[in-house]
C-alpha cells in the first residue's frame, strides 16, 4: 500500500509574524506552539517563525517573517490571491458572527456573496492582505 505525505500546517508569509500570528490565533482559537509564545514581558520578540496549533497540539498555521511582501490586489488581477485559506461555519447566523469578528481582529470583506445561490461566503483579507474565505458548508 502507497503511503502519502500528510499536511504538516499551511505556512503564510508575512511582514509581521507575531501580529498575523495574534490574528489568526484570535480568529480560530487557536494556540501557539510550545515555546512561540509572546514574550511574558511584551517586549518585541523578532520571532521570524510561529506555528499555531489545535488544542490536542495538532500543528495548523505557521508564519514566516519577510521583509517585504506586495498585498493581494484580488479581485484585480494585478497581484493574485497567491493562497487562500477556506473556513466553514455551520449556519448563516455563524457567518455573521464570525465576519464580525474577524473584522474587529481587522480583517476586511473584498467580497460579499451571501446572497448569490450555493454557499453564502465573504472573502476576507486578514491584516497582511492574504485572502481567505468564510462559508457555510462543511469541513
Amino acid at each position: 500500500m502507497a503511503s502519502y505525505p500528510e499536511l504538516m500546517h499551511t505556512a503564510l508569509d508575512t511582514t509581521d509574524a507575531r501580529g498575523l500570528a495574534e490574528f489568526y490565533r484570535e480568529l480560530l482559537g487557536l494556540q501557539y506552539r510550545p515555546g512561540d509564545e509572546p514574550p511574558a514581558d511584551g517586549a518585541a520578540d523578532g520571532a521570524d517563525w510561529l506555528v499555531l496549533v489545535d488544542a490536542e497540539g495538532r500543528r495548523q498555521l505557521a508564519f514566516q517573517q519577510v521583509d517585504e511582501l506586495p498585498r493581494s490586489t484580488w479581485p484585480a488581477p494585478d497581484v493574485p490571491m497567491q493562497l487562500h485559506v477556506d473556513f466553514a461555519v455551520p449556519t448563516r447566523d455563524e457567518l455573521e458572527t464570525h465576519r464580525r469578528r474577524a473584522e474587529g481582529l481587522g480583517a476586511t470583506v473584498l467580497l460579499d456573496r451571501t446572497e448569490e445561490g450555493g454557499e453564502p461566503l465573504y472573502v476576507l483579507a486578514d491584516p497582511a492582505g492574504h485572502p481567505f474565505c468564510l462559508l457555510v458548508g462543511h469541513p
